[in-house]
């Protein structure tokens, strides 16, 4: 399922909402894809028909369309957790050779990547042009030093309930960053921040919130929302989501 963006956006591109239960979710999954394409108007109609209708309203969602460019913020668990840039540690483990524990600040510190790119979700909004800001994954994976019998990548959330995977060669790819701007800003919680990861290429719950740790193993483990049914590798267009430009 979707995840969502990062970072202190511009008002006009930032749009609060109440966390979203994880069966509100799903049931939007559900009637929502195919939905999309004939407008807001129809969604709306759906939803409000539809059996997850009234847990929405209760959510405070009444309208999850997707509008103008604005981000929407989900959570698996039931808020968003919270974390200073001076409490922030990213562990890097598993099969490498050199474990690492970095701060908020040896990020800042590494060579940065500057990506200006889209954030799609699987729900089908989008937000176009965002301007992220990070360390490439493959060089982190360089300094730790991968072992040759390892093939991916699992990553945790700090909400102790998150995970996400990508094989080495997902993870290498130059437009996957663990991103610590958005928009020239230190990602807010709600966004996921401190640090999260962006991977640009595929829907946005690849783009793990809250990152705590990233796992070097020998085969994919599927993430939360590949336990609920989406796709482990959800390239953009051409996964279980919206059919989509990609970004």
């Amino acid at each position: 399922m979707p995840d969502v963006p990062v970072g202190d956006l511009t008002p006009e591109r930032d749009q609060p909402a109440k966390p979203i239960p994880r069966r509100v979710f799903l049931g939007l999954s559900a009637l929502g894809v195919a939905g999309i394409v004939a407008g807001a108007t129809r969604i709306s109609d759906t939803v409000e028909k539809s059996p997850v209708g009234s847990a929405i309203n209760r959510a405070g969602l009444g309208d999850l369309t997707p509008l103008g460019g604005e981000f929407r913020y989900y959570t698996v668990t039931d808020g968003f957790p919270s974390r200073s840039t001076a409490a922030y540690r990213l562990h890097i483990r598993g099969l490498v050779e050199h474990p690492m524990t970095l701060t908020y600040s040896d990020l800042e510190q590494r060579t940065p990547t500057h990506l200006t790119k889209d954030f799609q979700c699987v729900t089908g909004w989008r937000v176009d042009g965002v301007h992220w800001t990070g360390v490439r994954l493959a060089d982190l994976l360089d300094e730790a030093g991968v072992q040759p019998t390892a093939h991916a990548l699992r990553f945790t959330s700090f909400d102790g309930a998150y995970t996400e995977s990508l094989t080495l060669d997902q993870a290498r790819r130059p437009d996957v960053i663990v991103a610590y701007q958005m928009e020239g800003k230190t990602i807010t919680s709600l966004h996921g921040g401190p640090v999260r990861l962006y991977v640009a290429p595929m829907y946005g719950y690849k783009s793990i919130k809250w990152l705590d740790s990233i796992e070097v193993v020998t085969q994919v483990i599927p993430g939360y929302w590949e336990d609920e049914g989406y796709d482990v590798d959800a390239w953009i267009g051409r996964s279980n989501g919206r059919d989509d430009k990609p970004v």
